[in-house]
């Protein structure tokens, strides 16, 4: 009686147990299947018809992928074999509703005994409002990308405007007859003085851009700092007290020293300006084990070296911080300043592998701080002997320029002839090998452009130091990402726009060194 009391008993306990999993089942509002390893719907709980449209019975037998976008077919595959073996991770994959509309499904999985039990969420309405927040995202980016060529255009149009006009009024006083000789040579330095503020305001951009041609040394920054405090103490006049902290180790750095000291520099001047040239400005060298989180960059550990300048300045309201940096952008006025000296700093710090941040109080000051990279090494190279500023004479010296634009090609032709070099023009890389195959011995030297179509003038010089080792070559460019990516490879490099002096001098210097003197 007891046995049969006890078998009644487990009955109703199992008839109440499969009750409650089958209403489970029935009212789950989740989607419940069961997989087999091929993907074939085993069993499908009724919340397929809310879900999908799809009855139980119109799946079951099936495989999931008759019910999947077939975009996602490689994805689900993929999936599918990782969940035979283990769980699988919150997965999502797109189906096709009944009525031809798509559905984002969620799942997790468990597998057991050959079988995948899997577990579906509906999250479309998420999956859509993220999507649709990735595409305001991006129109926001464009937008303010557009914003931000519009800026920067307007500012170069502006500025090389105001160049232009002085190159073109003296030109064009040029062209009257009877110009007396004081006028004529005034006009002239205009026109080279204008020039060479061209030259300045195009290096700006490409430091910015981080697309400037580096020219890095192992030095100490702290000699650096020492080195240009003179000059920095000069620009913001007596009334501004110069106070440097350097610490007792020299704190090396491998960077390009002239933008390093240009970059100290233009904080200065932004320091002077904001101190209506009074106050105090503090540098300081510190090595450090990190750079802090800036902007959306989380924190970066590592050897850097941490070169601050402080002032006791007007400061910068918050609303500004995050445009300092823009090229063009300047709280100074009309003819102040152009708005291109923290854009400098900012890419010089950027392409030398750092970053800078700004910390500023409204009335009480601001401090930059350059983060570079830390190295071990000597102190700066000593400065190449530098020649006089005079016309060389070429004496000569038989010259290959490879120039594929024209105009440039056949002034350089002229200039070279006129201070007495020989000079022949290749257009491109091919003609230039073309004729050191047939009489490498009869140059000295190559000059070459860095752009040009096919290959550039950093192949074309690589080549040419494999097939004439010894025949020295020269490249010259305005701007090039190779450089800016790459270096120079070793090769001389003349900044576009050069003078005829300077031309002819780097020239000198090269066969120089071909003929061993």
């Amino acid at each position: 009686a007891d046995l049969y009391a006890l078998n009644e008993t487990l009955e109703r306990q199992i008839v109440q147990r499969s009750a409650d999993l089958d209403r489970v089942w029935r009212n789950a509002q989740d989607l419940q299947v069961v997989l087999d390893a091929d993907g074939v719907f085993r069993a499908v709980s009724p919340s397929a018809t809310r879900l999908l449209g799809w009855a139980p019975e119109e799946m079951v037998g099936r495989s999931l992928f008759a019910f999947t976008d077939p975009d996602g077919h490689a994805a689900s595959r993929a999936a599918l074999r990782q969940a035979v073996q283990e769980p699988l991770p919150l997965y999502r994959n797109r189906y096709q509703h009944k009525d031809g509309s798509h559905r984002w499904i969620a799942w997790i999985t468990t597998p057991e005994d050959g079988l995948i039990y899997c577990y579906g969420r509906d999250v479309t309405l998420e999956t859509e409002q993220a999507h649709d927040l990735l595409q305001a995202e991006d129109a926001l980016r464009q937008s303010q990308k557009l914003e931000a060529i519009g800026q920067l255009t307007g500012g170069v149009a502006h500025d090389f405007n105001n160049l232009l006009t002085v190159i073109k009024s003296s030109t064009d006083l040029l062209k009257r007859p009877n110009l007396p000789e004081e006028r004529r040579v005034r006009y002239v330095e205009a026109i080279s003085n204008t020039v060479d503020r061209a030259a300045r305001l195009t290096a700006q951009l490409l430091a910015f851009a981080r697309r400037q041609a580096l020219k890095p040394e192992v030095f100490a920054a702290c000699d650096g700092v020492r080195a240009i405090t003179e000059m920095v103490g000069t620009l913001t006049g007596a009334r501004i007290r110069l106070v440097t902290e350097l610490p007792e180790q020299s704190c090396y750095i491998d960077a390009d020293p002239s933008q390093f000291d240009t970059a100290l520099v233009n904080m200065a001047v932004n320091a002077r300006d904001a101190m209506a040239g009074e106050g105090a400005i503090t540098i300081r060298v510190a090595p450090v084990e990190a750079i802090p989180a800036v902007r959306t960059h989380p924190a970066v550990t590592g050897p850097y070296v941490a070169v601050s300048l402080s002032d006791t300045g007007s400061g910068i309201p918050p609303e500004r911080l995050n445009h300092i940096f823009e090229p063009f952008f300047t709280t100074k006025e009309v003819g102040k300043g152009t708005g291109l000296g923290l854009s400098q700093v900012f890419g010089f710090t950027k392409q030398s592998g750092g970053e800078v941040t700004v910390e500023s109080e409204v009335g009480k000051g601001t401090t930059f701080t350059l983060y570079l990279p830390r190295v071990s090494g000597a102190s700066r190279k000593p400065a190449d002997a530098v020649l006089p500023d005079i016309l060389i004479v070429g004496h000569d010296t038989r010259v290959l320029v490879v120039e594929d634009n024209a105009d440039v090609g056949s002034f350089s032709v002229q200039a070279l002839i006129e201070l007495g070099y020989l000079p022949i023009l290749a257009a491109n890389a091919g003609e230039a090998l073309a004729a050191l195959a047939k009489d490498a011995d009869g140059f000295d030297v190559v000059f070459t452009d860095v752009v040009m179509p096919g290959m550039n003038g950093v192949d074309l010089a690589k080549e040419i130091r494999r097939l004439h080792p010894g025949l020295p070559v020269i490249l010259t460019s305005g701007y090039s990402h190779v450089l800016a990516q790459e270096g120079t490879h070793g090769f001389p490099l003349l900044h576009k726009p050069y003078s005829v002096e300077q031309l002819s001098q780097t020239l000198n210097v090269a066969a120089r060194s071909r003929r061993g003197k």
